[in-house]
């Protein structure tokens, strides 16, 4: 993830932005629709959320997004953002450089371009930021039920998927946790006996 958000020269207007959008894709695992439908004024600052309008289901929320990724968001609308208003479009946070919405193809391509000059050999683009998302919060310790509220998924079978990607971290604790998960040498062999 640091490579890739990396990735983007940030030295130049265009760069500026797609580092927002990639950390704000990281920060906060937003379907690519939602991230393209986001306004300016549903970023606080303040408050640290993004409002999501109409998200799958027509279902609005509130989504926490980090300190690093409003850094990136804030730099992008004093600095890069005036420069793309055309007034088509004045209320949209993430613009091309005509002043229209991203569109959602091109950001898929966009993903996918910054995530091979990251060296991330991986299928997929949008949806996978959103998948690692899911699974870092989950191996982090996060709640499923939480992680779910942000991913905003309406049932929580649809974020047990993510559990199974992180099974491997979870018997790395129980290794390290479950007072009976070790086999001692010689435990219990002496009252064993083979068959004959």
């Amino acid at each position: 993830m640091a490579a890739l958000l990396a990735a983007p020269d940030v030295s130049k207007p265009l760069g500026l932005r797609d580092r927002a959008v990639l950390e704000v894709f990281y920060s906060c695992g937003l379907r690519r629709g939602e991230l393209i439908s986001v306004w300016l004024r549903d970023v606080d600052f303040d408050r640290g959320t993004i409002f999501v309008r109409l998200g799958k289901g027509a279902k609005d929320r509130y989504v926490p997004v980090g300190e690093r990724a409003l850094f990136w968001v804030r730099l992008y609308a004093e600095i890069v953002r005036p420069g793309f208003v055309t007034g088509r479009f004045p209320e949209h946070l993430f613009l091309s450089s005509a002043g229209s919405p991203l569109c959602p193809d091109w950001l898929c391509r966009q993903v996918r371009k910054y995530l091979a000059r990251a060296g991330v050999d991986k299928r997929g683009s949008c949806h996978l930021l959103r998948h690692s998302v899911a699974t870092l919060m989950l191996e982090g310790g996060a709640d499923i039920r939480y992680v779910a509220e942000t991913l905003g998924h309406a049932r929580l079978e649809t974020t047990q998927r993510y559990t199974r990607v992180s099974i491997d971290r979870l018997r790395a604790v129980h290794a390290s946790c479950h007072p009976g998960c070790r086999l001692e040498r010689g435990y219990g062999l002496g009252a064993v006996r083979r068959p004959s």
